[in-house]
């Protein structure tokens, strides 16, 4: 499983999903969808982008956790 912690870096880095958006240039909703971990694929230029807004890794933002079975 793919988790995804865009609100917690959002959330220590004081911004909202909306200046995010604005910042990275992509619609909020967009946004909303990489953040609830609905998104089948993220481009590595996004990727990039928000990496950059936030000042942070890609595994700042995705962590994978292995299934327990």
């Amino acid at each position: 499983m793919i988790e995804i912690n865009l609100d917690i870096i959002l959330a220590t880095r004081r911004m909202t999903s909306l200046e995010l958006a604005e910042k990275i240039g992509i619609t909020q909703a967009n946004l909303s969808v990489l953040k609830t971990g609905k998104a089948r694929a993220v481009r590595f230029s996004t990727l990039e982008s928000i990496c950059e807004a936030l000042d942070c890794q890609p595994g700042d933002i995705i962590k994978y956790i292995p299934n327990k079975e």
